[in-house]
């Protein structure tokens, strides 16, 4: 049995499958079927069919590749089919991981949100409540006001005292 030392890196391990990069791979995939999605690949698509239908119509014979069943055609465009079908799979994968990324990063986002907004909303209640407890301005001027009115009629009442004695 032998151990594995920290401090030397691994031997590397010899396989029969060849290696990949799946992130690699995938955005290439990704690059295809955003190809394959669009109007230039179409185009591109119905020149290459006309092209080689026509040149096996009207080229000598001499020069045909593919005579009119046009099986090496078929065989083409299947093959084509067959390859392009699993990468525009794999991009629409790669798509909804990257969606459900998303989506579950809104969510938290919104939670956080929420939570501040209902925090706030009982501080601006609670400052509501205080306010109320607090004297305002208008308040405190009536309450000075009447208290200096006070003040006038019991030096007026001093004042008129010593008259009457």
């Amino acid at each position: 049995m032998t151990t594995d030392r920290l401090d030397q890196p691994k031997a590397l391990r010899r396989s029969l499958r060849p290696h990949y990069d799946p992130e690699t791979f995938g955005r290439l995939s990704e690059q295809i079927a955003r190809f394959l999605g669009t109007a230039r690949f179409i185009v591109y698509m119905t020149v290459f069919v006309a092209v080689w239908v026509c040149w096996n119509v009207a080229a000598p014979p001499s020069l045909k590749f593919d005579p009119y069943p046009f099986i090496f055609l078929t065989l083409m465009l299947s093959l084509q089919a067959s390859y392009a079908a699993p990468l525009i799979l794999l991009a629409q994968n790669r798509q909804d991981d990257r969606d459900r990324i998303q989506y579950e990063q809104d969510r938290e986002s919104a939670d956080r949100n929420q939570a501040e907004i209902e925090y706030l909303t009982r501080e601006i209640a609670g400052l509501r409540i205080a306010l109320n407890e607090v004297a305002t301005r208008d308040y405190l001027r009536s309450e000075l006001g009447k208290l200096l009115e006070e003040l006038r009629d019991n030096a007026q009442e001093r004042e008129s005292e010593p008259e009457r004695r």
